[in-house]
């Protein structure tokens, strides 16, 4: 991998998405939010779910899958930030997961169909993505809309109502969310190309078509989805993301492209340079 500048002293409010501070700002004044947190957060269902994940994953460390450790490593030099525990799970959707359990060292999941999708610099990509959420205090909300998504089918009616109306509110948070934390695999790859090819291989990629796609063609893919503007492509766009717990990849990629052709983006790698120190490796 190439050289890249580490943003010693870096802070979250430098590189958080402005639809992120709103989402966070809005959802924190929601009536019921609190109470979903602590019932959420404050009984046997985070446990559960932490002792699940550690009991049929793989722990990476110097010893373990050293080179995943390696970047992980790096990624966190990147962002100023402690080195969280990343797993790797057996599972056959590409996906990757952070978990930030009150009292206990956060984590980081990686399923091994992604890892089989991806270049090294892709995956570092997304452990950089995952530590997004760690850089900018996600974790409590997170967390909780993991746990609530799981819960829903097993509480009352009226409880299940109530539920999916705080479960469409945290969902929203979290897409608003996802971009910031695509900035922060931006600022560890330092290679917008990198952070498009992700994207574009979570949309429509897998081991055999991966080496045949176009970054290119993507980006264009995305740039045209965005100019479809009218009321009935509004809608259906509206309707489409509703329910996801992501983005959609093309709208990722372009707000990525955005960023990483602006100012803001290009300022803050050579404000951290010159004022906060920057060293290579």
């Amino acid at each position: 991998m190439s050289p890249k500048v580490s943003l010693l002293g870096l802070k979250a409010s430098q590189f958080r998405h402005p639809v992120d501070q709103e989402a966070t700002a809005a959802l924190s004044q929601l009536p019921g939010m609190d109470w979903a947190i602590r019932s959420l957060l404050g009984g046997m269902a985070e446990q559960v779910f932490y002792l699940d994940n550690i009991s049929s994953s793989v722990l990476v460390g110097e010893q373990q899958l050293p080179d995943l450790f390696q970047l992980l490593q790096e990624a966190c030099q990147v962002l100023d930030l402690e080195v969280p525990q990343l797993y790797i799970k057996q599972n056959p959707v590409p996906n990757a997961y952070t978990f930030a359990m009150r009292g206990k060292q956060p984590f980081i999941v990686l399923h091994t169909s992604l890892i089989e999708l991806l270049e090294p610099a892709e995956i570092q990509a997304v452990i950089a993505h995952e530590l997004g959420h760690l850089k900018c205090e996600h974790g409590v909300y997170l967390t909780a809309a993991n746990l609530m998504m799981l819960a829903v089918g097993q509480l009352s009616q009226w409880g299940a109502v109530l539920a999916q109306s705080l479960q469409m509110q945290l969902l929203a948070w979290v897409r608003c969310a996802e971009f910031t934390c695509d900035r922060a695999g931006l600022l560890v790859t330092q290679d917008a190309t990198t952070m498009a090819s992700v994207l574009m291989k979570l949309a429509g990629g897998s081991p055999t078509l991966s080496p045949q796609l176009n970054v290119e063609a993507f980006l264009a893919q995305a740039r045209a989805y965005d100019q479809m503007d009218h009321e009935l492509s509004t809608l259906l766009k509206s309707v489409r993301t509703a329910e996801l717990t992501h983005p959609l990849p093309v709208l990722r990629a372009r707000e990525i492209d955005r960023w990483a052709n602006g100012a803001t983006y290009q300022d803050l790698l050579s404000t951290q340079k010159t004022e906060i120190g920057w060293r290579n490796w």
